[in-house]
């Protein structure tokens, strides 16, 4: 489901100035153009992981970042398991 920017900010509970350090630093990376971003679910969850993370477990800037890219390995390391596994029963 695409979500617009607004719908996004509502949902994720951010206002437009974290948005923009957000995507400055890619923790979060939406689709389309600068005039016109569009998030998914995904995007939202994301989202407030980095809340979680920097409001309830006390994790600085830099600690996010690394959480995230090991959050992306993890995800695209599974995707690959999925895809030779799948290949496997074929």
């Amino acid at each position: 489901m695409i979500i617009s920017k607004l719908d996004f900010l509502l949902r994720a509970e951010l206002d437009q100035e974290t948005l923009d350090v957000w995507i400055k630093e890619e923790w979060l990376v939406p689709r389309g153009t600068a005039a016109e971003l569009m998030f998914s679910e995904i995007d939202v969850a994301r989202a407030k992981l980095i809340q979680d993370l920097r409001r309830d477990m006390g994790v600085n800037d830099e600690g996010v970042g690394v959480i995230l890219n090991l959050v992306d390995q993890v995800h695209g390391l599974r995707k690959a398991l999925a895809g030779l596994l799948g290949t496997r029963r074929e």
